[in-house]
Protein backbone atom coordinates (compact mmCIF):
# COMPACT_ATOMS: atom_id res chain seq x y z
CA UNK A 1 0.00 0.00 0.00
CA UNK A 2 0.83 3.69 -0.42
CA UNK A 3 2.73 5.18 2.55
CA UNK A 4 2.80 8.92 1.37
CA UNK A 5 2.56 12.70 2.13
CA UNK A 6 -0.19 13.97 0.03
CA UNK A 7 -0.83 17.66 0.74
CA UNK A 8 -4.80 18.08 1.10
CA UNK A 9 -4.82 21.92 0.17
CA UNK A 10 -2.97 21.01 -3.53
CA UNK A 11 -3.68 17.41 -3.91
CA UNK A 12 0.07 16.77 -4.59
CA UNK A 13 1.84 14.22 -3.23
CA UNK A 14 5.08 15.19 -1.77
CA UNK A 15 6.90 11.93 -0.88
CA UNK A 16 6.87 8.29 -0.56
CA UNK A 17 7.94 6.03 1.54
CA UNK A 18 8.16 2.02 1.17
CA UNK A 19 6.49 0.58 3.94
CA UNK A 20 9.00 -1.80 5.99
CA UNK A 21 8.86 -5.65 4.69
CA UNK A 22 8.49 -8.79 7.10
CA UNK A 23 11.96 -8.82 8.15
CA UNK A 24 12.23 -5.48 9.28
CA UNK A 25 8.67 -5.42 11.32
CA UNK A 26 10.33 -8.49 12.91
CA UNK A 27 13.41 -6.65 13.48
CA UNK A 28 11.66 -3.62 14.86
CA UNK A 29 9.62 -5.60 17.42
CA UNK A 30 12.81 -7.40 18.75
CA UNK A 31 14.36 -3.97 19.35
CA UNK A 32 11.53 -3.25 21.11
CA UNK A 33 11.17 -6.06 23.63
CA UNK A 34 14.76 -5.68 23.98
CA UNK A 35 15.02 -2.43 24.96
CA UNK A 36 11.60 -3.14 27.62
CA UNK A 37 13.67 -5.30 29.88
CA UNK A 38 16.52 -2.34 30.30
CA UNK A 39 13.72 0.55 30.47
CA UNK A 40 11.88 -0.89 32.76
CA UNK A 41 15.12 -1.22 35.42
CA UNK A 42 15.84 2.44 34.37
CA UNK A 43 14.56 4.55 37.83
CA UNK A 44 11.89 6.31 37.26
CA UNK A 45 13.68 9.87 37.72
CA UNK A 46 15.29 9.32 34.64
CA UNK A 47 12.98 8.56 32.47
CA UNK A 48 10.91 11.16 33.67
CA UNK A 49 13.73 13.37 32.84
CA UNK A 50 13.55 12.52 28.77
CA UNK A 51 9.78 13.09 29.07
CA UNK A 52 10.58 16.51 30.19
CA UNK A 53 13.33 16.81 27.67
CA UNK A 54 10.55 15.86 25.29
CA UNK A 55 8.93 18.76 26.14
CA UNK A 56 11.37 21.08 26.00
CA UNK A 57 12.01 20.09 22.24
CA UNK A 58 8.62 20.39 21.33
CA UNK A 59 8.75 23.81 22.19
CA UNK A 60 11.69 24.50 20.45
CA UNK A 61 10.42 22.68 17.20
CA UNK A 62 6.78 24.01 17.60
CA UNK A 63 7.13 25.81 14.30
CA UNK A 64 8.81 22.92 12.31
CA UNK A 65 5.69 20.48 13.34
CA UNK A 66 3.59 22.56 13.36
CA UNK A 67 4.29 22.99 9.42
CA UNK A 68 4.51 19.15 8.93
CA UNK A 69 0.97 18.67 10.52
CA UNK A 70 -0.39 21.42 7.94
CA UNK A 71 1.99 19.93 5.32
CA UNK A 72 0.29 16.40 5.72
CA UNK A 73 -3.39 16.36 6.95
CA UNK A 74 -3.95 20.50 6.39
CA UNK A 75 -4.64 21.43 9.79
CA UNK A 76 -4.52 25.52 10.07
CA UNK A 77 -0.84 26.11 11.13
CA UNK A 78 -1.71 28.51 14.01
CA UNK A 79 -3.70 25.73 15.28
CA UNK A 80 -0.87 22.89 14.43
CA UNK A 81 1.82 24.99 16.64
CA UNK A 82 -0.91 24.67 19.40
CA UNK A 83 -0.73 21.64 19.56
CA UNK A 84 2.66 20.93 19.38
CA UNK A 85 2.91 23.00 22.73
CA UNK A 86 -0.10 21.46 24.02
CA UNK A 87 1.61 18.43 23.36
CA UNK A 88 4.97 19.73 25.58
CA UNK A 89 2.48 20.09 28.45
CA UNK A 90 1.48 16.94 28.54
CA UNK A 91 4.79 16.12 28.83
CA UNK A 92 5.79 18.11 31.71
CA UNK A 93 2.99 16.93 33.33
CA UNK A 94 3.94 13.38 33.64
CA UNK A 95 7.24 14.34 33.77
CA UNK A 96 6.29 16.13 37.22
CA UNK A 97 3.15 13.72 38.75
CA UNK A 98 4.10 10.50 36.79
CA UNK A 99 6.86 9.66 39.46
CA UNK A 100 4.04 10.14 42.38
CA UNK A 101 1.40 8.34 40.74
CA UNK A 102 3.71 4.91 40.21
CA UNK A 103 5.08 5.26 43.59
CA UNK A 104 4.04 2.58 45.75
CA UNK A 105 0.08 2.61 47.95
CA UNK A 106 0.53 1.56 51.25
CA UNK A 107 -2.21 -0.36 52.78
CA UNK A 108 -2.30 -0.89 56.15
CA UNK A 109 -2.54 -4.39 57.35
CA UNK A 110 -1.84 -5.64 61.20
CA UNK A 111 1.23 -7.83 61.36
CA UNK A 112 2.19 -6.72 57.34
CA UNK A 113 4.13 -4.42 55.34
CA UNK A 114 1.80 -4.30 52.60
CA UNK A 115 1.49 -2.39 49.09
CA UNK A 116 0.03 -2.02 45.99
CA UNK A 117 3.33 -1.80 43.18
CA UNK A 118 3.10 -0.48 39.64
CA UNK A 119 4.84 -1.97 37.17
CA UNK A 120 5.27 -1.99 32.98
CA UNK A 121 3.57 -4.47 31.20
CA UNK A 122 6.32 -3.72 28.44
CA UNK A 123 5.89 -3.14 24.72
CA UNK A 124 2.26 -1.21 24.17
CA UNK A 125 1.39 -0.67 19.90
CA UNK A 126 0.00 2.52 19.44
CA UNK A 127 -2.29 2.41 16.67
CA UNK A 128 -2.96 6.46 16.18
CA UNK A 129 -5.17 8.35 13.77
CA UNK A 130 -4.41 11.48 11.38
CA UNK A 131 -6.50 14.20 13.01
CA UNK A 132 -4.31 15.40 15.78
CA UNK A 133 -1.37 13.41 14.31
CA UNK A 134 1.04 14.94 17.03
CA UNK A 135 -1.18 15.02 20.48
CA UNK A 136 -3.16 11.61 20.35
CA UNK A 137 0.93 10.13 20.22
CA UNK A 138 2.13 11.85 22.96
CA UNK A 139 -0.82 11.68 25.20
CA UNK A 140 -0.56 8.19 25.20
CA UNK A 141 3.69 8.10 24.77
CA UNK A 142 4.38 10.40 27.86
CA UNK A 143 2.73 8.15 30.86
CA UNK A 144 3.82 4.72 28.87
CA UNK A 145 7.51 5.85 29.11
CA UNK A 146 7.48 7.27 32.39
CA UNK A 147 5.56 4.03 33.71
CA UNK A 148 8.58 2.26 32.24
CA UNK A 149 6.85 1.08 28.95
CA UNK A 150 8.25 0.95 25.46
CA UNK A 151 6.14 2.30 22.38
CA UNK A 152 5.57 1.13 19.05
CA UNK A 153 3.77 3.53 16.86
CA UNK A 154 1.58 2.25 13.73
CA UNK A 155 0.66 5.80 12.57
CA UNK A 156 -2.02 6.76 10.00
CA UNK A 157 -0.50 5.78 6.82
CA UNK A 158 -0.94 9.69 5.48
CA UNK A 159 1.20 11.11 7.95
CA UNK A 160 4.42 9.13 7.58
CA UNK A 161 6.81 12.31 8.52
CA UNK A 162 4.73 13.34 11.67
CA UNK A 163 5.93 9.23 12.71
CA UNK A 164 9.12 9.75 11.96
CA UNK A 165 9.27 12.91 13.51
CA UNK A 166 8.11 11.48 16.26
CA UNK A 167 10.51 9.10 16.69
CA UNK A 168 13.47 11.76 16.00
CA UNK A 169 11.87 13.50 18.90
CA UNK A 170 11.85 10.64 21.37
CA UNK A 171 15.23 9.83 20.51
CA UNK A 172 17.15 13.44 20.21
CA UNK A 173 15.47 13.59 23.93
CA UNK A 174 17.49 10.72 25.40
CA UNK A 175 14.90 7.77 25.09
CA UNK A 176 17.58 4.84 24.21
CA UNK A 177 17.00 2.86 21.27
CA UNK A 178 14.03 0.66 20.61
CA UNK A 179 11.99 2.40 23.44
CA UNK A 180 9.89 4.48 20.62
CA UNK A 181 9.95 3.71 17.07
CA UNK A 182 7.69 4.07 14.38
CA UNK A 183 6.49 1.58 11.69
CA UNK A 184 6.00 2.55 8.15
CA UNK A 185 3.37 -0.10 7.50
CA UNK A 186 -0.50 -0.62 6.51
CA UNK A 187 -3.54 -1.74 8.50
CA UNK A 188 -2.67 -5.20 7.57
CA UNK A 189 0.10 -5.95 9.48
CA UNK A 190 -1.50 -5.21 12.72
CA UNK A 191 -3.16 -8.37 13.65
CA UNK A 192 -0.17 -9.89 13.10
CA UNK A 193 1.85 -7.63 15.53
CA UNK A 194 -1.01 -8.08 17.76
CA UNK A 195 -0.36 -11.98 17.21
CA UNK A 196 3.30 -11.32 18.82
CA UNK A 197 3.63 -12.40 22.10
CA UNK A 198 6.64 -9.69 22.25
CA UNK A 199 3.67 -7.33 22.20
CA UNK A 200 1.89 -7.00 26.10
CA UNK A 201 -0.76 -4.56 25.05
CA UNK A 202 -2.31 -1.91 22.48
CA UNK A 203 -4.03 1.40 22.24
CA UNK A 204 -6.34 2.73 19.68
CA UNK A 205 -7.85 6.07 18.96
CA UNK A 206 -9.67 5.75 15.52
CA UNK A 207 -13.03 4.48 13.84
CA UNK A 208 -15.15 2.57 15.16
CA UNK A 209 -14.50 0.04 13.10
CA UNK A 210 -11.40 -0.29 13.31
CA UNK A 211 -11.18 -0.71 17.14
CA UNK A 212 -13.48 -3.73 16.97
CA UNK A 213 -10.69 -5.12 14.56
CA UNK A 214 -8.17 -4.26 17.14
CA UNK A 215 -10.42 -5.34 20.12
CA UNK A 216 -11.04 -8.97 18.15
CA UNK A 217 -7.60 -9.64 17.69
CA UNK A 218 -5.87 -8.53 21.30
CA UNK A 219 -8.91 -10.09 22.93
CA UNK A 220 -8.08 -13.33 20.92
CA UNK A 221 -4.62 -13.08 22.19
CA UNK A 222 -5.76 -11.76 26.11
CA UNK A 223 -3.81 -8.85 25.66
CA UNK A 224 -5.45 -5.27 27.50
CA UNK A 225 -6.46 -2.66 25.21
CA UNK A 226 -7.26 1.31 24.98
CA UNK A 227 -9.96 2.28 22.81
CA UNK A 228 -10.44 5.96 22.17
CA UNK A 229 -12.97 5.63 19.14
CA UNK A 230 -16.34 8.01 17.05
CA UNK A 231 -17.68 10.42 19.18
CA UNK A 232 -21.08 12.59 17.72
CA UNK A 233 -21.70 14.74 20.76
CA UNK A 234 -24.29 16.72 21.93
CA UNK A 235 -24.00 20.78 22.94
CA UNK A 236 -27.33 21.43 24.22
CA UNK A 237 -28.10 25.14 24.58
CA UNK A 238 -31.00 26.14 26.98
CA UNK A 239 -32.98 29.41 27.80
CA UNK A 240 -30.54 30.51 30.84
CA UNK A 241 -27.55 29.99 28.35
CA UNK A 242 -25.93 33.15 27.29
CA UNK A 243 -26.67 32.92 23.46
CA UNK A 244 -23.74 35.53 21.94
CA UNK A 245 -21.58 33.30 24.18
CA UNK A 246 -23.35 29.99 22.90
CA UNK A 247 -23.10 30.48 19.48
CA UNK A 248 -19.67 32.01 19.05
CA UNK A 249 -18.35 28.46 21.28
CA UNK A 250 -20.57 26.55 18.78
CA UNK A 251 -19.29 27.26 15.46
CA UNK A 252 -15.53 27.09 16.99
CA UNK A 253 -17.01 23.30 18.23
CA UNK A 254 -18.18 22.48 15.04
CA UNK A 255 -15.07 24.00 12.52
CA UNK A 256 -11.88 22.97 15.10
CA UNK A 257 -9.89 21.39 12.96
CA UNK A 258 -11.66 21.61 9.78
CA UNK A 259 -14.44 19.69 12.14
CA UNK A 260 -12.04 16.03 12.03
CA UNK A 261 -12.02 15.77 15.89
CA UNK A 262 -13.87 12.65 18.13
CA UNK A 263 -14.80 15.49 20.36
CA UNK A 264 -16.19 17.82 18.33
CA UNK A 265 -19.61 18.99 18.74
CA UNK A 266 -22.11 17.48 16.10
CA UNK A 267 -25.77 17.62 17.04
CA UNK A 268 -26.87 20.55 18.16
CA UNK A 269 -29.53 20.50 20.52
CA UNK A 270 -31.55 23.55 21.63
CA UNK A 271 -34.29 24.41 23.42
CA UNK A 272 -37.21 25.18 21.13
CA UNK A 273 -37.64 28.86 23.21
CA UNK A 274 -34.48 30.25 21.80
CA UNK A 275 -33.80 27.61 18.90
CA UNK A 276 -34.89 30.44 16.21
CA UNK A 277 -32.49 32.99 17.42
CA UNK A 278 -29.42 30.29 18.06
CA UNK A 279 -30.33 28.75 14.60
CA UNK A 280 -30.66 32.49 12.64
CA UNK A 281 -26.77 33.65 14.51
CA UNK A 282 -24.98 30.48 14.25
CA UNK A 283 -26.25 29.69 10.30
CA UNK A 284 -24.89 32.98 9.67
CA UNK A 285 -21.52 32.52 11.43
CA UNK A 286 -21.22 29.42 9.72
CA UNK A 287 -21.74 30.75 6.71
CA UNK A 288 -19.31 33.43 6.94
CA UNK A 289 -16.56 31.30 7.93
CA UNK A 290 -13.10 31.59 5.11
CA UNK A 291 -12.22 28.30 3.79
CA UNK A 292 -8.72 27.92 2.27
CA UNK A 293 -5.35 28.11 2.32
CA UNK A 294 -3.75 26.57 6.21
CA UNK A 295 -1.04 28.30 5.66
CA UNK A 296 -2.83 31.35 5.76
CA UNK A 297 -3.29 32.85 8.68
CA UNK A 298 -6.41 34.61 8.05
CA UNK A 299 -8.08 31.50 7.49
CA UNK A 300 -10.67 29.67 9.41
CA UNK A 301 -11.75 26.30 8.02
CA UNK A 302 -8.94 24.34 6.02
CA UNK A 303 -9.25 21.31 4.13
CA UNK A 304 -10.23 17.81 5.28
CA UNK A 305 -7.40 15.29 5.38
CA UNK A 306 -7.89 14.15 1.87
CA UNK A 307 -10.33 14.24 -1.04
CA UNK A 308 -12.13 10.73 -0.42
CA UNK A 309 -12.83 11.79 3.20
CA UNK A 310 -14.91 14.75 1.56
CA UNK A 311 -16.25 12.74 -0.96
CA UNK A 312 -17.27 10.54 2.16
CA UNK A 313 -18.78 13.47 4.25
CA UNK A 314 -20.63 15.00 0.96
CA UNK A 315 -22.52 11.43 0.67
CA UNK A 316 -23.69 11.70 4.40
CA UNK A 317 -25.01 15.22 3.74
CA UNK A 318 -27.01 13.85 0.57
CA UNK A 319 -28.06 11.05 2.15
CA UNK A 320 -29.51 13.33 5.19
CA UNK A 321 -30.85 15.78 2.71
CA UNK A 322 -32.78 12.78 0.82
CA UNK A 323 -34.16 11.65 4.13
CA UNK A 324 -36.00 15.13 4.97
CA UNK A 325 -32.96 17.09 6.56
CA UNK A 326 -33.40 21.00 5.52
CA UNK A 327 -29.79 21.96 4.28
CA UNK A 328 -29.66 25.55 5.78
CA UNK A 329 -25.80 26.70 4.52
CA UNK A 330 -23.27 24.69 2.90
CA UNK A 331 -23.34 21.62 1.63
CA UNK A 332 -20.98 21.26 -1.00
CA UNK A 333 -17.15 21.04 -1.86
CA UNK A 334 -15.20 24.32 -1.98
CA UNK A 335 -11.82 24.63 -4.21
CA UNK A 336 -9.58 22.90 -6.39
CA UNK A 337 -7.93 20.27 -4.93
CA UNK A 338 -11.38 17.98 -3.84
CA UNK A 339 -10.32 18.20 -0.22
CA UNK A 340 -12.05 21.25 0.94
CA UNK A 341 -16.05 21.33 2.07
CA UNK A 342 -18.03 24.40 2.59
CA UNK A 343 -19.20 24.96 6.26
CA UNK A 344 -22.42 23.14 6.77
CA UNK A 345 -25.64 23.14 8.67
CA UNK A 346 -28.57 21.06 8.39
CA UNK A 347 -31.94 20.86 10.31
CA UNK A 348 -34.63 18.93 11.71
CA UNK A 349 -32.50 15.55 10.59
CA UNK A 350 -34.87 12.52 10.77
CA UNK A 351 -34.45 9.29 12.65
CA UNK A 352 -32.04 6.66 10.85
CA UNK A 353 -30.53 9.42 8.51
CA UNK A 354 -26.34 9.90 8.85
CA UNK A 355 -26.93 13.70 10.25
CA UNK A 356 -28.58 11.54 13.21
CA UNK A 357 -27.02 8.42 13.48
CA UNK A 358 -23.47 8.70 12.36
CA UNK A 359 -20.15 10.56 13.13
CA UNK A 360 -20.15 13.70 10.89
CA UNK A 361 -16.32 13.93 10.44
CA UNK A 362 -16.09 17.61 8.62
CA UNK A 363 -17.48 20.72 9.05
CA UNK A 364 -21.36 19.88 9.02
CA UNK A 365 -23.79 20.71 12.04
CA UNK A 366 -26.95 18.94 12.92
CA UNK A 367 -29.55 21.74 14.62
CA UNK A 368 -32.28 19.29 16.78
CA UNK A 369 -35.11 21.18 18.92
CA UNK A 370 -35.77 20.23 22.21
CA UNK A 371 -39.10 20.75 24.63
CA UNK A 372 -37.56 20.75 27.80
CA UNK A 373 -34.47 19.25 29.84
CA UNK A 374 -35.95 15.48 29.69
CA UNK A 375 -36.30 15.92 26.05
CA UNK A 376 -32.46 17.75 25.58
CA UNK A 377 -31.09 14.84 27.36
CA UNK A 378 -32.84 12.08 25.61
CA UNK A 379 -31.97 13.83 22.30
CA UNK A 380 -28.24 13.79 23.59
CA UNK A 381 -28.01 9.99 24.32
CA UNK A 382 -29.99 9.01 20.70
CA UNK A 383 -26.74 8.13 20.11
CA UNK A 384 -24.79 4.74 19.66
CA UNK A 385 -21.87 6.83 20.81
CA UNK A 386 -20.52 8.57 24.00
CA UNK A 387 -17.73 10.36 24.15
CA UNK A 388 -18.22 14.01 25.47
CA UNK A 389 -21.28 16.70 25.81
CA UNK A 390 -21.30 20.76 25.71
CA UNK A 391 -24.13 21.99 27.91
CA UNK A 392 -25.11 25.63 28.09
CA UNK A 393 -27.42 26.71 30.88
CA UNK A 394 -27.63 28.64 34.01
CA UNK A 395 -29.84 26.68 36.03
CA UNK A 396 -27.98 25.33 38.97
CA UNK A 397 -31.26 22.22 38.97
CA UNK A 398 -30.65 21.84 35.25
CA UNK A 399 -26.66 21.48 35.58
CA UNK A 400 -27.23 18.79 37.79
CA UNK A 401 -30.17 16.89 35.09
CA UNK A 402 -27.42 17.32 32.59
CA UNK A 403 -24.70 15.90 34.29
CA UNK A 404 -26.18 12.82 35.98
CA UNK A 405 -28.77 12.40 32.94
CA UNK A 406 -26.30 12.55 29.66
CA UNK A 407 -24.16 9.58 28.61
CA UNK A 408 -21.26 10.30 28.11
CA UNK A 409 -17.27 10.25 28.95
CA UNK A 410 -17.40 13.87 29.87
CA UNK A 411 -19.65 16.66 30.25
CA UNK A 412 -18.64 20.07 29.79
CA UNK A 413 -21.20 22.69 31.45
CA UNK A 414 -20.90 26.47 29.46
CA UNK A 415 -17.28 25.57 27.73
CA UNK A 416 -16.60 23.19 25.04
CA UNK A 417 -15.27 19.53 25.48
CA UNK A 418 -11.50 19.57 25.31
CA UNK A 419 -8.69 17.29 26.84
CA UNK A 420 -6.75 18.14 29.46
CA UNK A 421 -3.72 16.06 31.31
CA UNK A 422 -5.17 16.37 34.70
CA UNK A 423 -8.19 14.47 33.79
CA UNK A 424 -9.18 11.19 32.44
CA UNK A 425 -10.36 11.23 28.81
CA UNK A 426 -12.37 8.39 27.08
CA UNK A 427 -16.05 7.34 26.42
CA UNK A 428 -18.56 5.11 26.88
CA UNK A 429 -20.87 2.80 24.53
CA UNK A 430 -19.50 2.61 20.77
CA UNK A 431 -17.11 5.78 21.48
CA UNK A 432 -14.49 3.11 23.49
CA UNK A 433 -13.13 2.01 26.81
CA UNK A 434 -10.33 2.72 29.08
CA UNK A 435 -9.13 6.06 29.50
CA UNK A 436 -6.35 8.18 28.65
CA UNK A 437 -5.03 11.37 30.56
CA UNK A 438 -4.61 11.58 34.73
CA UNK A 439 -3.55 9.13 36.85
CA UNK A 440 -6.17 6.49 35.11
CA UNK A 441 -3.93 6.83 31.66
CA UNK A 442 -0.95 5.67 32.96
CA UNK A 443 -2.27 3.30 35.43
CA UNK A 444 -3.92 1.31 31.70
CA UNK A 445 -0.68 0.08 30.82
CA UNK A 446 0.71 -1.04 34.16
CA UNK A 447 0.51 -4.13 36.40
CA UNK A 448 -0.93 -3.05 39.50
CA UNK A 449 0.57 -5.50 41.92
CA UNK A 450 -0.83 -6.44 44.94
CA UNK A 451 2.22 -7.34 47.84
CA UNK A 452 1.38 -8.64 51.45
CA UNK A 453 4.65 -9.49 52.88
CA UNK A 454 4.09 -10.88 57.26
CA UNK A 455 6.52 -9.14 59.25
CA UNK A 456 5.56 -12.14 62.65
CA UNK A 457 8.69 -12.64 64.15
CA UNK A 458 10.27 -10.04 61.95
CA UNK A 459 11.30 -6.35 62.33
CA UNK A 460 8.86 -4.56 59.88
CA UNK A 461 10.14 -1.72 57.87
CA UNK A 462 7.84 0.74 55.93
CA UNK A 463 9.58 2.19 52.62
CA UNK A 464 5.71 1.87 50.68
CA UNK A 465 4.03 4.44 49.65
Amino acid sequence: MAIATVNPATGETVRVFAALSPDELDDRVGRAHAAARRWRATPVAERAYVVARVAELLRERADRYGALMTLEMGKLVGAAREEALKCATACDFYAQQGPRFLARKRVDVVGERSFVAYQPLGVILAVMPWNFPFWQVVRFAAPALVAGNVALLKHASNVPQCALALEELFRDAGAPAGVFQALLVGAEAVEGLLDDDRIAAATLTGSEGAGRAIGAAAGRNLKKTVLELGGSDPFVVMPSADLDVAVDTAVKARTLNAGQSCIAAKRFIVHEAVARPFEERFVARMAALRVGDPTDPATQVGPLASKRLAEELHAQVEASVAAGARLLTGGHARGDSGAFYAPTVLADAPPGSPARRDEMFGPVATLLRARDVSDAIALANDTPFGLGASVWTREPAEIERFVEGIDAGSVFVNAMVASDPRFPFGGVKRSGYGRELSDLGMHEFVNVKTVRISTAGTTATTDAE
